[in-house]
């Protein structure tokens, strides 16, 4: 017996004794204890140098069974039901024994396991390569990956910390970087075939995902014989990690001519489908598989029918659905959900198009349908307005125009747009830095049409170095930029790119050529920046200027306002003024014309007044005794001092004489022979 069917047998014992249904624990303790079947029950079961009986509640007596003949529960996935201590022999069947070392002896040892009695069914098979052998690893399904990584060392001597374990289901390749992950969770076959990758040689990895994502772009070398075949049919690709199998078949597709749906591969890990990449497929970056055409197979199987009988095709089913059921067989390896491959179109414009739009049109369409997402944002329209969109703008604004210029014929045409132009940092720098147009050259009418337009648009040199192109560097990028020539500016080729190049080489030619550019933009923008700085002065200038000339304007405007207005008030005042002295002197005129005659100084019956003016003056006058006192204030007002604007007020008794009774004469006031008044400004 060999040493892993020792192990196998020491597991399942340590099981059934100590009812450990886990198979990651129970293996653990059993590395713990090197393997040593008592000192593992020691581990997990408690004792001491003389039973130590527990009672308990006294259930039924069973009947004692031999640990041997214990029947395996159909609910455990190892193959036995947990060891029931009260099934034991001893010395009370009412009390629990935890054992001691002499009775795990003599109970090990009387347990005789028979291999045959483990449900082969449920048992996975690994099939381990790794240094150009295979090594066949058996474990259940409830094991687990720190399990089987330690299976794989005792074959392989490759520490678990140094596996990379590759091909496992896609979907499931994050639960298997988990140790504690159990098989059965993995969606795995009953048998299945992974690869060993020693990481002593390329360093430590925390994960087998940083391995896979290291292998996204490596190059693989992938070799694909077609069974049955010579030599002379053998093909060879180098393609990227993130290739899909979906990818990889295609291409055989377009050089083989073999559609998708009738290739039959050998030679993937289990687990791969159409989806999967060739990173994480697990295989070596160098490998061979074998590719067969069961559409020949099965044409070998119509002859034959029809060398011993006639078929009848149902009227209502179509030669490709008779066809399609080629496709039904066993081969692991053809994947149920792979669509079946239409034929392409390899033009993408058809011939003779005189429209530029229609066709720059037509091409985008047809290169989404041929090649699929993810691919670069082509301009639709005329060539001109591309052109026009890239170049003829500010230099700030400025970005260069790629010219793809598509051949359907040349073998270069699918790699370069299935794998180069679908990279997303190619497909980013496109449209940061690009204006992307395309045109198919593979009809002559098309190509000498689209050489007019370059000629027409560009310069007769760019429709020469198009026509030079020879198809086995086709597909092409010709990169256009505007620049300064002469002291003059114009477009010119600064740069074409053939089809037969790589990823990193064509990222690095459309990089240099944009920072080629952009340097030779510096001084446009430069210049460009100083014009706008100049400008800006020059405006802030003129809005100064303006801005001022308004301020006067509208100051002057104000003064000659307030000018008019103060003339106007003048006017008022004078016109006022003129007014108020024609009324005082026509009231004047008419007191003066209304007093009596001034008696003579010898006359008898006379009275002199004396009349103060505001000023200190004195006014006199001789009045007949009989006058009356409107006599008196006629005669003031007839010297200018209006009785509505002054009071004459006499000075013993102090009274108001402007507010009695103007009738009465001076004798009856008493204002005789003589009297002096007071002129008061009334207020």
């Amino acid at each position: 017996m060999s040493d892993n069917q020792d192990k196998e047998e020491t597991l399942a014992s340590f099981q059934i004794i100590t009812g450990i249904d886990d198979v990651g624990e129970a293996f653990s303790h059993l590395e713990a204890s090197n393997w040593d079947l008592v000192e593992a029950i020691s581990r997990v079961m408690p004792h001491e140098d003389a039973p130590l009986a527990i009672h308990t509640p006294e259930p039924p007596a069973p009947d004692p069974v031999a640990v041997a003949s214990a029947q395996p529960d159909p609910n455990n996935t190892n193959g036995f039901g947990p060891f029931n201590f009260d099934e034991l022999p001893g010395p009370s069947q009412g009390a629990r024994m935890f054992p001691t070392s002499q009775w795990l002896a003599q109970l090990t040892s009387s347990i005789n396991l028979d291999p045959s009695r483990q449900n082969n069914n449920q048992i996975i098979i690994f099939n381990i390569h790794f240094n150009q052998r295979s090594y066949p690893i058996r474990l259940p399904p409830n094991a687990t990956i720190e399990q089987l990584k330690r299976k794989i060392f005792d074959v392989t001597s490759v520490p678990p910390c140094r596996q990379a374990i590759r091909g496992w289901p896609p979907t499931r390749v994050s639960d298997a970087k988990i140790p504690e992950t159990q098989l059965c969770n993995l969606e795995l076959e009953a048998e299945n075939e992974l690869i060993l990758v020693d990481l002593t040689d390329d360093g430590f990895m925390d994960t087998e995902q940083d391995e896979v994502t290291q292998r996204l772009d490596k190059t693989f070398k992938i070799n694909v014989v077609e069974e049955g075949g010579a030599e002379a049919n053998r093909l060879t690709l180098s393609l990227p990690g993130r290739t899909t199998i979906q990818e990889l078949k295609t291409n055989v597709y377009y050089i083989t001519n073999i559609p998708v749906r009738h290739q039959e591969w050998s030679g993937w890990p289990s687990g791969c489908d159409n989806d999967t990449n060739l990173a994480q497929s697990g295989i070596e970056q160098t490998h061979d598989f074998v590719m067969r055409n069961i559409a020949d197979r099965a044409s070998n199987n119509s002859n034959l029918l029809a060398n011993t009988e006639v078929v009848t095709v149902d009227s209502e089913s179509s030669a490709d659905e008779f066809e399609d059921a080629t496709d039904f067989n066993n081969s692991e390896y053809i994947f149920s959900d792979s669509p079946p491959v239409q034929s392409l179109n390899r033009h993408l414009i058809p011939n003779n198009t005189n429209d530029e739009t229609s066709g720059s049109t037509q091409f985008v369409d047809n290169y989404k349908q041929r090649f699929g997402e993810p691919h670069p944002d082509f301009f639709v329209g005329s060539l001109e307005s591309a052109l026009r969109l890239a170049c003829h703008k500010p230099a700030k604004e400025r970005k260069l125009l790629a010219v793809y210029l598509h051949h359907g014929e040349s073998i270069l045409t699918n790699v370069f747009c299935d794998h180069l132009m679908k990279d997303e940092a190619i497909i980013q720098t496109f449209r940061e830095s690009f204006v992307l147009y395309g045109w198919d050259m593979t009809y002559e009418s098309n190509k000498d049409m689209f050489l007019s337009s370059l000629t027409a648009c560009i310069n007769s040199n760019a429709s020469l170095t198009a026509r030079n192109i020879k198809l086995d560097k086709l597909p092409a990028l010709m990169l256009v930029g505007k620049s300064r020539l002469m002291g003059r500016q114009t477009c010119e080729v600064l740069s074409v790119i053939y089809g037969n190049i790589g990823l990193a080489d064509l990222q690095s030619r459309l990089i240099e050529t944009t920072v080629m550019y952009e340097e030779q933009l510096q001084v446009e923008i430069r210049e460009e920046n100083e014009r706008a700085a100049r400008d800006q002065v020059k405006a802030e200038q003129d809005m100064a200027y303006e801005e001022t000339l308004q301020a006067d304007m509208a100051k002057e405007a104000a003064k000659r306002q307030k000018e008019a207005a103060q003339a106007a008030e003048r006017k008022r005042i004078e016109s006022e003024r003129a007014e108020e002295d024609a009324r005082r002197e026509s009231i004047s005129l008419v007191a003066k014309q209304s007093l009596p005659q001034e008696p003579a100084e010898h006359e008898a019956n006379i009275s002199k007044i004396r009349v103060r003016k505001p000023t200190g003056d004195f006014l006199e006058r001789r009045f007949y005794t009989r006058n009356t006192l409107q006599d008196l204030l006629n005669f003031v007002a007839a010297n200018g001092y209006l009785i509505d604007e002054y009071k004459v007020i006499s000075s013993w008794p102090r009274r108001d004489l402007t507010a009695i009774d103007a009738g009465q004469t001076l004798e009856s006031l008493k204002l005789y022979p003589q009297e002096t008044v007071i002129l008061e400004e009334r207020f």
